[in-house]
């Protein structure tokens, strides 16, 4: 008995999980074609293949679905630099430090950045969060998460291969996300396509990281 209790909860779990992800592709389909305001719960729905009632068992509202797009954008942005680093130590990359310090972060942020539609995702719920209290609070919390795993790397890259900043990993970690957010804006409003996208954000990350070396 207890087993199938067990069973069945986590096959109610994986079909939620999976529920979700389908509305959140969908969305993201959707809002790629149409924009943040257009993009209708309807819509959302008729794509995923799913009831309106389906939506508001999993999101409260259009912002929230939303929100967590962004947060899936911040996620992968970390993991980028993550996948980046361990990359590096796995080839050696970091053997040279702390005399080859700039070249080797340089290659740290060797990333990909943002492709144009989580640029505009980004921009649009930004824009949002300005006009509704309520989101804004959301998007800083999230934003302020995103700004404390950047800094634990940061930190990490620090302690572990002897790189010395000439900031706390919080303020670096805060500047470098600045930059990010406004090259690629840049960028996308340049028409750039996803590899001259990637060339320039990371460009202007390595000039900035070569200001913030204690060399």
């Amino acid at each position: 008995m207890t087993d199938t209790r067990v069973a069945g909860g986590a096959t109610t779990t994986r079909r939620r999980e999976t529920t979700r992800r389908r509305l959140l592709d969908a969305a993201a389909q959707v809002f790629a074609e149409v924009g943040l305001d257009a993009a209708s719960v309807e819509a959302i729905c008729d794509r995923a293949g799913f009831t309106r009632g389906a939506f508001y068992s999993n999101f409260e509202t259009k912002d929230q679905l939303f929100l967590e797009l962004a947060g899936e954008v911040a996620l992968e942005r970390v993991e980028a630099v993550r996948r980046r680093i361990a990359e590096l130590d796995h080839e050696g990359g970091f053997a040279d430090l702390p005399a080859n310090a700039f070249a080797i972060v340089q290659d740290v942020l060797d990333v990909s950045a943002d492709d144009r539609l989580s640029v505009l995702l980004m921009s649009e719920i930004r824009i949002h969060a300005m006009r509704n209290p309520e989101l804004a609070a959301a998007y800083l919390a999230q934003d302020e998460e995103m700004r404390r795993a950047i800094a634990r790397i940061i930190d990490d890259i620090g302690q572990t291969k002897k790189v010395r900043f000439r900031l706390p990993s919080d303020q670096v970690a805060r500047l470098m996300l600045t930059v990010w957010e406004g090259a690629t804006v840049r960028s996308a409003m340049a028409g750039l396509d996803y590899e001259a996208m990637c060339r320039r954000t990371n460009e202007e990350l390595a000039r900035v990281a070569q200001l913030l070396i204690d060399a």
